[in-house]
């Protein structure tokens, strides 16, 4: 049989894969389950902003995984037939899912990800409505202010930080003057946030041509905040303090845009 010559694995019962099937694919075929939540993301093609430390799935209620569930984070809940045969939780499903149950830093590159992907945001918001009251309101909050205008899963969670400053406002890929788009500007305030990844700066010319673009920002009397990845990722106090202290002058007269008011 072809699974004994080693062409074909067989996981469990009535599931078999290829033997250079990914982890989170395994595992959900080995539990009779689907991959969700990051792990369903990525079998989308979705960037996230960090991969799961373990591959998460989910299973029907009532299935007994037994010891098969180590190293995997599980979750009981309906599972359709179409998700089980396809091992993933369904598009506008893995979204809500993420969006109910992940912090909102993570949720929002989710989100922001699958609407570049041509997710329909009013398809999600329908789902929303119908999703269980339990997290309801999280992912609400999530669809509202996702926007596939984000270029990658860094400037999400750079921006999840900076809706958690009170008075901040920041929209993404926003035009400045003649100099062009920055990656996130706060327009009444007129700050621009630049999420600094070293691998565009790999060279001089590159170097170069980012000061030219951050000092017309600044001749648009626009001031420039650069942050990087680990700043986003692992520094984020730092990040809402930096941006607390440029609007703390004129905290009490900012008023929040229609953008950010369900932030």
């Amino acid at each position: 049989m072809g699974w004994r010559r080693g062409a074909v694995v067989r996981d469990a019962q009535g599931h078999y894969r290829l033997p250079d099937c990914d982890a989170h694919t395994a595992a959900a075929a080995r539990l009779g389950g689907a991959s969700s939540l990051l792990s369903a993301a990525l079998a989308h093609g979705w960037p996230v902003k960090l991969p799961p430390e373990v591959p998460q799935v989910v299973v029907a209620r009532g299935r007994n995984v037994g010891v098969r569930r180590a190293g995997v984070e599980l979750r009981w809940a309906a599972v359709s037939r179409a998700e089980l045969a396809a091992g993933v939780t369904e598009p506008v499903r893995t979204v809500l899912d993420c969006a109910r149950h992940l912090p909102f830093d993570a949720a929002l590159a989710v989100a922001d990800s699958a609407l570049r992907a041509g997710v329909p945001r009013t398809d999600l918001l329908l789902a929303c409505q119908r999703s269980p009251r339990t997290g309801r309101s999280r992912a609400f909050r999530v669809l509202e202010l996702a926007s596939p205008l984000a270029a990658n899963p860094f400037e999400s969670v750079l921006r999840a930080v900076l809706l958690e400053v009170p008075g901040a406002c920041f929209e993404p890929q926003v035009w400045v003057g003649s100099v062009g788009r920055a990656d996130l500007v706060d327009r009444q305030h007129r700050i621009v946030v630049e999420a600094d990844s070293f691998e565009f700066h790999a060279d001089s010319a590159s170097l170069a041509r980012d000061m030219e673009r951050y000092n017309g920002f600044v001749a648009e009397d626009h001031r420039v905040l650069r942050f990087a990845w680990r700043h986003a990722m692992f520094g984020q106090d730092h990040v809402r303090a930096v941006v607390s202290v440029l609007l703390r002058p004129e905290r009490r007269s900012a008023r929040r845009c229609a953008t950010c008011a369900a932030a």
